[in-house]
């Protein structure tokens, strides 16, 4: 458990109240105006029940649907006290039966399903009745359709029902199955402290995951670590910053954002008979490379890399509504190459994933010049499955070197990673539109790009390999990279050409980044056109034609053959 006392409990007529994280004293009206937050360092104070659902949700909005369900004391525990004398005493304590709560209730007139968990009660220990309870939330969610929010705030199982607590991780985890199946939100709220049997079932199942600020987070608590492994515990381990880093959560957000952040993900999540998507004044998509302009393929590689080129981020900015980021691969970090989340396109939700690159030497180190590790493919893939099962589509945005080439990189499976984003992406049963905005370089390109349709902007290039990379395998030396970029054929109009891209996205004279407004029109434009018409296909369709796609590259009569070289192009 977390070192840092709880709040203490004060009378009604207590002014000032001290934060156990700073030492500040806080006048109390304050605080509460500050939703409980300490106005001086931040400090998340912890809430009751009827506090946090009072901050999040409408107005007795909420109807309690917990009435009569309490523990048991099946075991006959007893330790220096009676379970049943601890039980008594706890409900005395906050007036409830148990450490949890579930009903029905609105956010901004949105619809759901929400259990909150106390952790004044025996430590929001997880026992018979808050399984049940947590179980019931996501079996109404399941009946109704209505998507579930779980707040969380716990230790963990609660030892005095042994192995029948130990059952609730499994009778809940397997309801939450049961909801992932039919396609039903599970948004997840991670309080301060969330451990153990809460933390390895429920509370870490969320479709999102949100954590407050601070929050301890995690399965075993920082004291029975630092016992086991005789060592201490780096500052900040297990927060929810540490979490956010390492690719646990989506959000970490503060008390004040948290129901407009529920509102936004519930309004994303509302489908609709017919989502219309926005109508656009860009230029249309190119189809006929005859109308292109050529040049050579080395000045497309240079206006493709110029550091100025709008990013995914901006165009994201400029195109979409509503975008809510999600983070992590749920396995080891969160990779900044990478960049994902819903966002509206008028009506329609949508699920944008998109290589990151950045403007100035800082933010492109921060951003690994675009080069993503395995666990950047593997959020990227997380997210579309998120899409799919949803029924979202997906866009992609393409802009790299190619997949990072370092020793952790090969450690933690890159080549894995790569392979299993292509086969998924082929049986994806959503449509998928892919944009190569700058770079595509390689296989590190392909994990984003088997779509339905795959355009390239004017000034971008895709390629099998770099120019300079293939350079120095054939003719021995960097130098002769311009020659390669030739021959590789990497080129907007080759590529139409080649049928490897569908459409070309047209750019303002002199590139993108001269005007990332008009770029990002006609990106918009061509995303619009291009889903509209995917849009109109059955699931089978779009699967078959997909398939074909991909089938018929290397295919002798099917694969146009281009001139030796591109002065005969």
């Amino acid at each position: 458990m977390r070192n840092v006392a709880a709040p203490p409990q004060v009378a009604e007529d207590v002014r000032w109240i001290k934060c156990p994280a700073c030492g500040g004293f806080a006048y109390r009206k304050r605080l509460e105006r500050n939703l409980k937050v300490c106005p001086e360092c931040n400090h998340h104070f912890r809430l009751p029940v009827q506090e946090r659902l009072g901050q999040l949700l409408d107005e007795d909005s909420f109807q309690d649907l917990s009435a009569g369900i309490a523990s048991l004391d099946v075991l006959g525990f007893k330790d220096s006290r009676a379970y049943t004398e601890r039980l008594a005493e706890a409900q005395a304590k906050v007036q409830r039966l148990d450490a949890a709560v579930y009903g029905t209730a609105t956010i901004q007139g949105l619809p759901l399903v929400v259990a909150a968990m106390d952790f004044a009660f025996m430590g929001g220990s997880m026992g018979g009745a808050v399984g049940e309870m947590i179980t019931r939330a996501a079996e109404l969610a399941l009946e109704t359709r209505t998507p579930l929010l779980v707040i969380s705030a716990s230790g963990g199982a609660r030892m005095q029902e042994g192995c029948i607590s130990l059952m609730q991780m499994a009778k809940t985890s397997q309801a939450l199955k049961r909801l992932d199946e039919a396609g039903v939100l599970f948004v997840s709220l991670l309080t301060d402290p969330t451990f153990g049997g809460v933390s390895a079932s429920f509370a870490t199942l969320g479709d999102v995951l949100i954590a407050e600020p601070d929050a301890l987070i995690g399965f075993a608590g920082p004291q029975i670590i630092e016992q086991t492994i005789r060592q201490k515990l780096p500052a900040g381990f297990q927060t929810a910053a540490f979490l956010l880093e390492h690719g646990m959560v989506d959000v970490v957000a503060p008390r004040e954002h948290l129901r407009y952040m529920l509102r936004k993900l519930l309004a994303l999540h509302q489908t609709e008979a017919e989502a219309r998507l926005p109508t656009v004044d860009g230029q249309a998509p190119i189809t006929d490379p005859t109308t292109l302009t050529e040049r050579p393929a080395w000045e497309a590689v240079e206006l493709a890399r110029n550091i100025d080129r709008p990013n995914t981020l901006e165009y994201i900015g400029q195109i979409f509504d509503d975008f809510q980021e999600l983070h992590g691969d749920r396995l080891y970090r969160d990779d900044p190459a990478i960049v994902g989340g819903l966002a509206r396109l008028g009506q329609q939700t949508i699920m944008i994933i998109g290589h990151q690159k950045g403007h100035t030497t800082a933010e492109m180190v921060e951003r690994n010049f675009g080069m993503p590790n395995p666990e950047g493919y593997r959020k990227a893939l997380r997210l579309m499955h998120y899409a799919a099962k949803f029924g979202l589509p997906i866009i992609t945005l393409v802009d790299t070197p190619g997949a990072y080439p370092g020793l952790g990189a090969e450690e933690r499976g890159q080549s894995i990673a790569v392979a299993e984003n292509i086969m998924e992406m082929s049986r994806l049963r959503v449509p998928i539109v892919t944009v190569v905005t700058g770079e595509g370089g390689s296989g590190g390109a392909l994990a984003l790009a088997v779509a339905d349709r795959v355009l390239i902007m004017e000034n971008a290039y895709y390629s099998v390999i770099s120019p300079e990379g293939c350079s120095v395998i054939l003719w021995k030396s960097a130098a002769a990279a311009p020659k390669a970029a030739d021959a590789l054929r990497i080129t907007a109009p080759d590529l139409l050409r080649l049928k490897i891209m569908d459409g070309v996205v047209p750019e303002p004279p002199g590139g993108a980044h001269t005007d990332g407004a008009t770029a990002a029109t006609n990106l918009k434009t061509a995303i619009v056109t291009t889903l509209g018409e995917l849009m109109a296909l059955s699931t089978d369709e779009l699967l078959d034609r997909r398939y074909q796609r991909f089938r018929g590259f290397g295919v002798p009569g099917i694969q146009p053959v281009l001139a030796q070289t591109s002065e005969g192009a």
